[in-house]
């Protein structure tokens, strides 16, 4: 399954005795310039969760104790930004804006560790290593001035080696790897031996070839997941859009995850200075998801400071409507007089592995 089998009504793809009333409905981020709804039955969610607070207790993290400064994005409408603050509220998470990382807003995250007893750090790995230059310009260390906390988890994107130790050096602290897509949960966690443990007990991992066939432990292939307990919405060897191996040392009942290759972001740098995470456009696409799935795919390209490139396949041209409302959403999350273009592709260009990267800047 790839997730254009899945760009169509929800109605259609739900199993019997499924409505919107008893599953929990949510929308992937797009990341891999394929957005789309999906569902799971709120059994299913619940195990979803129930394998966070066990892989986070293997760090020392008690989601129902433990205090997160979390570094993600957040919807601006008055009724989305109600409710994530709400569940941000209950869930012990202090939100920290990432839509804006210049050095005065970067400052005021410091004042915030200053004032509060973080246990752990968790969020979109470019706008943590932003944070974490910050601190080595200014020659702090993070846990000098926040002694409680413990440790930085870091998501969404790929975290590289480089930045891993500029971000342990910059915090005091150990980083940790977690791996996961919305639509099937977890999928990876890394262990302290700096082992990616893959999440046997609700979901399936094939690696493939370029014809379907599985790869043996060690050899580098497309990543598939099986989801075992969604019974509302089937995921079925579904190609999730990254590459990555299985450790030779890899069992059955314990599948090591020895190289992702996953996916990255650049980041945006305007004419005004500000600094926007690549993650960002993740809100932007949020704007033009439609249920009955006619967006196939996008990219978004940054050619100069002040000037943005969408490139989509869809069935249909947009609409005055649905460009009003891409061009809002990149005023109100990134920044604004921005010029932006809009092209209607047949194809979209990928990268060598087939992967195609839904934000790049060439600037």
């Amino acid at each position: 399954m790839q997730k254009s089998d899945l760009q169509r009504p929800l109605k259609d793809r739900l199993s019997d005795d499924y409505t919107k009333r008893n599953i929990y409905l949510g929308k992937t981020s797009g990341s891999s310039g394929h957005p789309f709804i999906f569902a799971k039955d709120r059994f299913c969610h619940a195990l979803t969760w129930a394998e966070f607070i066990d892989r986070y207790n293997w760090i020392g993290i008690n989601l129902n104790k433990s205090l997160q400064a979390r570094f993600y994005g957040i919807p601006l409408d008055f009724y989305g930004n109600l409710v994530e603050r709400f569940k941000d509220r209950i869930s012990l998470r202090r939100r920290f804006n990432v839509f804006d990382l210049s050095d005065q807003k970067l400052e005021g995250f410091l004042d915030r560790f200053k004032k509060s007893n973080f246990d752990y750090i968790n969020g979109y790995t470019s706008s943590i290593v932003l944070f974490a230059k910050y601190l080595e310009k200014r020659q702090l260390v993070l846990t000098d001035v926040c002694p409680n906390l413990k440790v930085c988890i870091v998501t969404s994107e790929k975290l590289f080696k480089n930045d891993k130790k500029l971000i342990e050096s910059s915090f005091g602290v150990s980083v940790i790897n977690e791996y996961g897509a919305s639509e099937v949960g977890l999928i990876a966690f890394e262990r302290s031996s700096e082992e990616w443990q893959v999440n046997s007990e609700s979901l399936f991992i094939e690696i493939l070839d370029e014809n379907n066939r599985i790869l043996p432990y060690g050899e580098e292939g497309r990543i598939v997941v099986t989801s075992l307990y969604n019974q509302a919405h089937p995921m079925i060897r579904y190609e999730i859009g990254d590459t990555g191996t299985l450790s030779k040392n890899s069992s059955f009942k314990r599948p090591i995850l020895k190289k992702l290759t996953g996916r990255t972001n650049d980041v945006a740098i305007l004419a005004d200075g500000k600094v926007v995470p690549g993650l960002t456009f993740y809100y932007v696409t949020k704007s033009i998801i439609e249920d009955a799935g006619s967006i196939k795919e996008f990219i978004i390209i940054q050619t100069h400071l002040d000037r943005f490139k969408i490139e989509y396949v869809s069935d249909h041209e947009f609409d005055n409507v649905q460009i009003h409302k891409i061009l809002s959403a990149i005023k109100i999350f990134v920044g604004k007089n921005l010029k932006v273009d809009i092209e209607r592709k047949p194809v979209l260009i990928r990268n060598k592995s087939g992967k195609l990267k839904q934000f790049t800047s060439l600037v």
